[in-house]
């Protein structure tokens, strides 16, 4: 099987897996409450920006007003909602047509407005130099070609134009608790955490990276920043008087911001 066939497949089951549902909208935030409603919506935001609330310092919503914006991988929408409140112009993109639909129904709950496209963002249909900005928030790594959106986003930008988000980091608490439950509890310890991730992390081939990697993955920019983020995540079922002594080295979370 070549190349290409490979990373079809591998979309293929990305897009199968939360084709379920959209990414932040799982029972054990949302509850009982109806599907869509203003009252799910809520919750949905205010859990998310509770357990992530540096999302709002990387991608600092109100000091992009007025500029054009794409967001790779919109999920419930919930951060979309936050760049179209602050007055960008917004694009959108997913994999899934329930994103899409998930998005749509956010945004027109306050009255907003966004181009909302479901495609692979491998191959994006804007022009290039179109974009201010593009935020990505814990999405391309899902991709069976990761290196392919970066190039994209780096194409649609603006020069001078800034990538914003968040991609998964290899040498995390998170990684290693994969490893300990699905390599060394299973008397496999020679298995990577590349590999636990891939098989056991969200949707099938989940990458996660090192700074020094994403560096190189965003290499053609004229300048990257990548810092690592603790999470409540890696913190989980950790005694607190330990969560203190971890350094942020070791979160789940690696922030990003790229200018073209």
């Amino acid at each position: 099987m070549n190349t290409g066939t490979n990373s079809e497949c591998i979309n293929k089951a990305v897009k199968t897996f939360w084709e379920q549902e959209a990414c932040g909208t799982q029972e054990s935030i949302v509850g009982s409450l109806p599907e869509l409603s203003p009252a799910w919506f809520k919750q949905i935001e205010s859990y998310r920006y509770a357990v992530e609330p540096y999302i709002h310092s990387i991608a600092q919503f109100t000091r992009h007003s007025g500029k054009a914006v794409l967001e790779v991988g919109v999920g419930a929408g919930t951060d979309h909602v936050q760049w179209a409140r602050a007055g960008a112009k917004c694009y959108g993109v997913d994999l899934t047509q329930k994103a899409i639909d998930t998005t749509e129904a956010h945004l027109s709950l306050y009255g907003l407005q966004s181009s909302l496209q479901r495609i692979d963002a491998e191959t994006l249909p804007f022009s290039n130099n179109f974009f201010d900005v593009v935020y990505s928030w814990g999405v391309i790594h899902h991709s069976a070609s990761p290196e392919r959106i970066i190039a994209e986003i780096r194409r649609v930008l603006k020069p001078g134009g800034t990538f914003l988000g968040m991609m998964y980091g290899r040498h995390s608490l998170v990684a290693l608790k994969l490893w300990i439950k699905y390599a060394l509890f299973q008397g496999r310890p020679w298995k990577s955490l590349t590999q636990v991730v891939a098989h056991h992390m969200e949707s099938p081939g989940t990458k996660a990276y090192t700074c020094g990697e994403l560096k190189v993955l965003f290499s053609e920019f004229s300048t990257v920043q990548a810092a690592p983020i603790m999470t409540v995540y890696d913190r989980k079922r950790l005694p607190s008087w330990m969560c203190k002594w971890i350094p942020d080295d070791f979160g789940w979370f690696i922030g990003l911001q790229a200018t073209k």
